[in-house]
């Protein structure tokens, strides 16, 4: 049966249905402009609230020697102490000898992985990466524009795949692996993507690092970087990236990144590395010539403040219940605003930070001009895609847990009038 009750999409409309529908959505947006809004979904940042759940680390640690009688506050340690990388073994699935603890990024020890892959080559690479003809990466779109930042510092080309609701297009990539050496790798957010929400499943995960690659030091850049922010009770696991690799004989394809970045504090968490003996071993050989070890005072604090993996799940539950609301309003004003009218489709995530929003083609960046204009900062259009292009001008990332409840609520309110309006512009165009 027929809801009586639903809109007629957009696309089913007359000209002069659709005409009107346009005047009406000029009006609602010269109202809005009228408020004189400031609002901000840029980035996902943590809020003050999260990042009150971990002001007990500023009283921490109590005293500074670790579980092994060392002095954290000296030099040394370059592996990062071994308590704190027990606790986050367990959570990540890897050996406690497999993982490195490091300073508060993740990012910069991406970063840092590639450039000596670039200038040193890997464990079993034939030479540099630096020395080879061509670089290329595969890139799962939408992604993390991070990401992609960094291939893009560096000259290396950027090769996309489509992320599905189960990870990256696991056919896709082995095609663009099996067939081209210079494809040197790729990078998987495998828990709740950014900005899609995804989960890569084993059945991927397994594809991944099975399949056969033209170039013999493939590697998977890993970042589980929100690998325990659930927003809901039913909380996903991550592939176990790394034994599943090691099973199919590719022991040194993955490297894992996470971090407490979104934990405790943005700016002062820890970031950890995994991946094989020999990788970690590569990886500590050249971090020497840049450290003497990281600050063992702050992973000391984090090991007493978490005490066991339980406690690090214990935490991330308080996180959830500050910001699975606001990912629950922002479904909320998309489902009334927008749904049944054919004007755009989003993300369900069940955890992370983004909803990813899809408007009508060729709108994406007409909806962000009218959201600044109306004082609500979006992401610019494309920032999910390599070079900041997405063909079609239609995606668009939502991060909704920085501002506080009612400010979610206001901004979305906004974003779905400049999602209309944009619509409206256009059909009502090509209609006349």
């Amino acid at each position: 049966m027929t809801d009586q009750h639903a809109p007629l999409p957009l696309s089913a409309r007359s000209a002069e249905d659709l005409a009107t529908f346009a005047k009406e959505q000029r009006a609602a947006y010269d109202a809005l402009l009228g408020r004189h809004l400031s609002l901000d979904l840029t980035r996902g940042k943590p809020s003050a609230a999260q990042l009150d759940l971990s002001e007990e680390l500023l009283r921490l640690p109590r005293g500074h020697t670790d579980a092994a009688g060392t002095d954290t506050r000296n030099y040394g340690g370059l592996q990062g102490l071994r308590e704190l990388r027990e606790i986050f073994a367990e959570l990540l699935w890897v050996d406690v000898d497999q993982l490195v603890a490091g300073g508060n990024s993740s990012l910069t020890m991406m970063h840092d992985v590639l450039v000596q892959l670039l200038l040193h080559g890997g464990v079993d690479s034939e030479r540099p990466w630096s020395k080879e003809e061509r670089l290329r990466f595969i890139c799962p779109v939408p992604g993390y524009d991070r990401h992609f930042t960094i291939l893009e510092s560096y000259g290396i080309e950027m090769v996309t795949v489509p992320t599905t609701e189960h990870g990256p297009d696991p056919e896709a990539v082995a095609r663009l692996a099996a067939s081209d050496p210079s494809v040197k790798g790729m990078w998987v957010v495998p828990t709740y993507a950014n900005p899609s929400g995804s989960v890569t499943t084993q059945e991927v995960a397994a594809r991944l690092a099975s399949m056969e690659t033209a170039a013999p030091d493939f590697r998977i850049f890993w970042d589980n970087a929100y690998a325990f922010h659930h927003l809901t009770r039913e909380e996903a696991k991550s592939a176990d990236i790394l034994s599943l690799a090691a099973a199919a004989g590719h022991p040194h394809r993955p490297l894992v990144f996470a971090s407490t970045s979104k934990i405790t504090f943005a700016g002062a968490g820890v970031a950890f590395l995994a991946a094989s003996r020999e990788n970690v071993a590569w990886y500590l050989e050249h971090l020497s010539k840049a450290s003497i070890g990281p600050d063992k005072v702050n992973q000391l604090r984090h090991a007493q403040f978490f005490g066991s993996a339980d406690g690090v799940r214990a935490h991330m539950g308080k996180h959830r219940e500050i910001i699975a609301p606001k990912f629950a309003e922002v479904e909320r004003v998309l489902t009334e605003r927008l749904g049944g009218l054919g004007v755009a489709t989003w993300t369900h995530p069940r955890g992370g930070y983004f909803v990813s929003l899809d408007v009508v083609d060729g709108t994406a960046s007409r909806v962000v001009e009218l959201a600044r204009a109306a004082g609500v900062a979006l992401t610019p259009a494309g920032s999910s895609f390599p070079l900041h292009h997405d063909p079609d001008n239609r995606n668009i990332r939502l991060a909704p847990t920085m501002p506080s409840l009612q400010d979610v609520t206001e901004a979305m309110e906004a974003v779905a009038t400049c999602v209309l309006l944009a619509a409206a512009e256009q059909l009502a165009g090509q209609g006349s």
